[in-house]
């Protein structure tokens, strides 16, 4: 019965909210209130610590994690700001270890259920914006195609994360930064691996151009085959 009463307790202290958990849904609770956008300043930790009648210590605890996921960042001498990752759906695990060979194999298989249908996607919302944006990412990375491959890679990482943002929808614009931002260091090696930088710039060019002529079917093969000529590729090069 005692064991029983024990387990019971200790369940009920995972469930019940600690402080920290308050902390960081009131501070959420204060930002959305007043109406904070990504880049405005907080009160200051003593301030929001006499507000909420805790310790500063504990404040930054609740801070620290709100930082975690984007939500605030806290600037050494500055204060605290409200971050760009306020509203984040898709938040990725920092703690991952990179990819081994198969693995990489299954980050383009996973870049090829997303990334066709939003270049159609994007073939049929994108605003003059979004494709003055494109067209700039593939001109620096064609000034790049000599350069070093982080640089060039970087590049071309940006443009298939804007082609994703052209799309129009976030929860997707969100999967796809989050795959390509967090495993950055086997999109290099995919770009190694691959080894033709001339072709891989040409045909993003092709997939910009039926995007700009809003041929959505055009724009959904074209990144299809694509990232299949990767994997492809890639596929050889492991073996």
């Amino acid at each position: 019965m005692t064991t029983l009463l024990n387990e019971v307790a200790m369940t009920q202290d995972l469930t019940r909210p600690s402080l920290s958990d308050a902390l960081t849904e009131r501070v959420l609770e204060l930002i959305r209130s007043d109406g904070l956008r990504a880049g405005d300043r907080l009160p200051s930790v003593r301030e929001l610590a006499e507000r909420f009648a805790v310790t500063a210590p504990t404040l930054r605890e609740a801070l620290r994690r709100l930082e975690a996921t984007g939500a605030v960042r806290m600037r050494h001498g500055s204060g605290v700001y409200v971050g760009a990752g306020l509203e984040r759906v898709v938040i990725p695990n920092p703690n991952v270890r990179r990819l081994a060979g198969g693995q990489l194999l299954q980050l383009l298989d996973a870049r090829l259920l997303i990334e066709p249908p939003l270049a159609a996607m994007a073939a049929r919302r994108a605003d003059p914006a979004d494709l003055a944006r494109l067209r700039s990412i593939l001109e620096q990375a064609g000034q790049h195609l000599r350069g070093e491959d982080a640089e060039l890679n970087q590049i071309n990482m940006t443009f298939h994360r804007a082609a994703a943002h052209a799309a129009g929808n976030d929860v997707l614009d969100e999967v796809i930064a989050s795959l390509l931002s967090l495993h950055a260091t086997e999109q290099r090696e995919i770009l190694r691996l691959f080894d033709d930088r001339v072709r891989d710039h040409e045909e993003h060019l092709a997939i910009l151009a039926a995007i700009e002529d809003g041929d959505a079917r055009a724009a959904e093969e074209l990144m299809r085959t694509h990232l299949t000529d990767v994997k492809r590729v890639i596929e050889k090069r492991l073996d």
